[in-house]
């Protein structure tokens, strides 16, 4: 039996568009919904415990939201997902007697699977479902970036994630993690007598729908993916659009920016609207429309300062659209050889990639041949992984689960609704 935690969807029910996070719990959610396996789905509550939701009515918000991320939604239709996730929300307030007695009943040791930080951070609720139902608990780990450089992150992140981290030490089984940065970064985080942990890496895939119809437009243009906020870095981009504006006018490339504004972004989005008709910012934008403007892209511009994966650069890749990103760890690792890496304080590097990405010049075309050798991962291998851990902690052979971990290059020749 599967207790699958949706306390991350339920939270974000309201929004027009989901995080990098919330397409991770998204594409669990579905896939065990679709899978035979015993199952149920569970989510934090108020009181610090974690109750069992009605499993026909979490599926049905599961696949609403979906589609709502997907293609967008009438006022209506989105009225009724906020409602539905309230209603569930409400429903696992007194369910953790009865999220208690259904894993009870399973022929197996049941396996709590968090994959994303919701309520990370309060350990006791996960400690009883431990102590009373034998349960094992798997999460993932997706950054620890708030540990790792705080001063990018909102004041109270680095308390709270340290005692995330503190809980995956004490609670934890095994952990999926994303990159070979973050698990990394995850072991230096861990005590000494846990470092023997399982961790085994799990490369994410792109949601995107594949084959859309690009963009038209009546200049060339550029795409940035990401919140508006200071580990972004759109400060660089709004310096380098100020210095294209002077020099080309309105010969320029355009600039779409894709994300809502979050901690620190509000000085970046003060500056891309000082700037015009070069630049346009756009939040709520569903997956379908994302892909449209991706697809007619120049190229993908991510200078982020600090990622534990990088979902936006593959998802670019996926949908063969050239790239520029931040020279870190993660990114190479899911941009492999393809995309081509910069210096993120290097504003007079990125204003030249971008003159020469912005036509159809040699330094483009060499991304465009390396892109014809990219191998996108996806859900199906990335699974794979984690019904392998799941195999693990039910035979509690620690031994299988310390095996090497697959590459990032897994095969695509096996594929899913949510992959390939």
């Amino acid at each position: 039996m599967i207790a699958l935690d949706l306390s991350r969807l339920l939270r974000r029910a309201c929004s027009a568009t989901p995080t990098g996070i919330d397409r991770v719990e998204l594409a669990y959610a579905l896939h065990v919904a679709a899978e035979p396996g015993p199952h149920c789905y569970a989510a934090r509550n108020i009181l610090g415990g974690v109750g069992l939701l009605p499993q026909q009515q979490a599926e049905r918000f599961v696949a609403r939201l979906a589609t709502r991320w997907r293609t967008g939604a009438t006022v209506s239709e989105a009225w009724r997902i906020v409602m539905l996730a309230w209603r569930l929300r409400l429903g696992a307030m007194w369910g953790e007697l009865r999220l208690q007695r259904a894993l009870r009943a399973s022929d197996q040791p049941p396996v709590y699977l968090l994959v994303s930080h919701q309520k990370l951070d309060r350990a006791a609720g996960i400690a009883r479902l431990k102590a009373r139902c034998a349960a094992r608990f798997l999460c993932l780990i997706h950054d620890l970036i708030p540990l790792e450089t705080p001063h990018l992150a909102r004041p109270a992140q680095e308390t709270r994630h340290r005692r995330r981290i503190e809980t995956v030490a004490a609670l934890a089984d095994a952990v999926i993690v994303n990159s070979a940065a973050t698990r990394e970064a995850l072991t230096g985080h861990l005590g000494p007598s846990r470092r023997r942990l399982p961790i085994l890496v799990a490369p994410l895939a792109g949601n995107l729908p594949q084959g859309g119809l690009p963009a038209n437009a009546e200049h060339p243009y550029f795409v940035c993916i990401g919140t508006i906020e200071c580990r972004k870095n759109h400060h660089l981009l709004v310096a380098v659009w100020g210095r294209l504006a002077r020099e080309l006018g309105d010969r320029a490339p355009r600039l779409v920016v894709i994300g809502r504004k979050g901690f620190g972004g509000r000085r970046a989005a003060d500056g891309f609207a000082a700037l015009g008709g070069l630049v346009s910012c756009r939040s709520g934008v569903p997956d379908v429309a994302m892909a449209a403007l991706l697809a007619g892209a120049r190229a993908l511009l991510f200078p982020t300062r600090a990622e534990g994966f990088g979902l936006p650069v593959v998802e670019a890749l996926s949908q063969a659209v050239p790239v520029l990103c931040s020279d870190l760890p993660a990114l190479r690792e899911c941009g492999r050889g393809v995309a081509e890496y910069l210096d993120p304080d290097d504003a007079d590097a990125w204003h030249r990639a971008i003159l020469d990405y912005a036509v159809d010049t040699p330094r483009r075309h060499a991304q465009s041949q390396r892109l014809m050798r990219w191998k996108a991962p996806c859900w199906a291998a990335h699974f794979a992984i984690a019904e392998r851990v799941i195999a693990g902690l039910l035979s509690l052979d620690a031994a299988e689960l310390a095996g090497s971990p697959p590459a990032l290059e897994a095969s695509t020749s096996a594929g899913s609704e949510i992959g390939c």
